[in-house]
């Protein structure tokens, strides 16, 4: 690993997640091919908090927030600060004070691998977590790591300036050359489930709607009449 501060990375334009953070993790996940989400492990400190940022990466030792405190001057308005450790580790390398240095510098919320302490401040501070655990352990400032490397989060690639989308539903990564596509596929989805949604309300069932009915039948499947017990 090795043990570096990236300064001034490429970011995803502020006008672009703002509108990835209009469509949500679901669509934005669905609309690109069912890639990026980085799965059920890390789940959401408060509810109905849906926001899009640029990434700032780090990437710590277990048990150490040293790089944490080294990222949060690079951290600007409009970034979500990503976490991730050299082997895992739910200790609770994130608080309060590091969430009030972020919040002021207009960065929108927080995705980490590991575990956050001081829930119920951070929730008053409306300072949005997304986080594997919450765990009051301590952890230490000793250990050199990285800041705006590549590191992976659930399995996905994660690169400085990508841009991340979390909701309740969870957090998906767009890498930053594909957040146009994203975009436009996101809003191509959108129109198709408004088309859906309004032929539900006049009382249109899924099944036809998606022309599943043949998809049955070329599996085998087939209506019988129900015999009685």
């Amino acid at each position: 690993m090795r043990t570096v501060i990236v300064t001034d990375p490429p970011r995803t334009a502020t006008t672009d997640l703002d509108r990835l953070a209009e469509y949500g993790v679901a669509t934005v996940h669905e609309a690109t091919g069912r890639t990026g989400l980085v799965g059920a492990s890390l789940r959401p400190l408060q509810e109905g908090v849906r926001i899009a940022g640029s990434a700032v990466t780090v990437l710590s030792w277990p048990g150490d927030n040293l790089m944490i405190h080294a990222a949060i001057e690079q951290c600007q308005a409009g970034d979500i600060l990503v976490v991730t450790t050299t082997s895992p580790s739910l200790d609770g390398s994130f608080g309060e004070l590091f969430a009030t240095q972020l919040q002021r510098r207009g960065v929108r919320g927080l995705v980490t691998t590991g575990g956050v302490r001081d829930a119920v401040d951070l929730r008053a501070m409306g300072f949005a977590v997304w986080s594997a655990a919450v765990n009051a352990q301590g952890t230490v400032k000793a250990t050199p790591g990285a800041v705006n490397v590549s590191i992976v989060v659930g399995g996905v690639v994660v690169n400085p300036g990508d841009a991340v989308i979390a909701d309740d539903d969870g957090v998906v990564v767009v890498p930053r050359l594909e957040v146009a596509a994203a975009i436009a596929s996101s809003r191509a989805r959108t129109e198709k489930e408004a088309t859906a949604r309004a032929a539900y309300l006049e009382g249109a069932v899924s099944m036809d709607q998606n022309n599943l009915r043949g998809v049955l039948a070329d599996l085998g499947v087939s209506y019988v009449p129900y015999s009685g017990d």
